[in-house]
């Protein structure tokens, strides 16, 4: 969206440069209108270059933030596996009444592990949540406000540029 303003404004502002535009063509006001547009070609620049970079970086960040939650439950599925083949383990003891208590002692410890981690993992989980809404509001917060500061320039050009106009006529 941004690009096509910039091809506008450009298109525009070389009209007036070349000449084209004929009502304007030989009003003193003409050079005043050829800068507004060529400023706001160059504000329309900054604005999607600052709205790609404050996007970029949010999405950055809740990249890192999924994997990193993905990690985690990657860790607690492996911590299920070890606690499956424990009590698989264990029935296998009984079956053969060996090593039952050796057997049993693993398959407590894999729950407890399995447990730990299923905690940990809620916890983060709900931290993760918390985390992302504060990080989305605050970027799109700031990326508003940025936003609000680009339009106010240009608005100020323009009240300039009409300003002028209405002098000259």
């Amino acid at each position: 969206m941004a690009a096509s303003k910039q091809l506008a404004f450009l298109h525009v502002a070389g009209c007036l440069r070349l000449g084209i535009v004929r009502p304007l063509a030989q009003s003193p006001g003409r050079d005043c209108v050829d800068d507004v547009m060529t400023r706001a070609c160059k504000i329309e620049a900054r604005v999607s270059a600052d709205e790609d970079l404050k996007l970029s970086n949010l999405l950055k960040y809740y990249l890192r933030e999924s994997q990193a939650a993905k990690d985690l439950l990657y860790r607690r599925s492996r911590s299920l596996v070890d606690y499956e083949n424990a009590n698989k383990a264990l029935d296998k003891a009984r079956a053969k009444n060996k090593d039952v208590l050796q057997a049993e002692t693993s398959q407590q410890l894999c729950c407890q592990k399995f447990e730990k981690i299923s905690e940990s993992a809620k916890q983060e989980l709900i931290d993760f949540k918390t985390r992302r809404v504060a990080a989305f509001r605050k970027n799109l917060v700031e990326l508003a406000e940025l936003e609000l500061k680009h339009a106010k320039g240009n608005l100020q050009l323009l009240q300039n540029c009409l300003a002028v106009l209405n002098g000259d006529t």
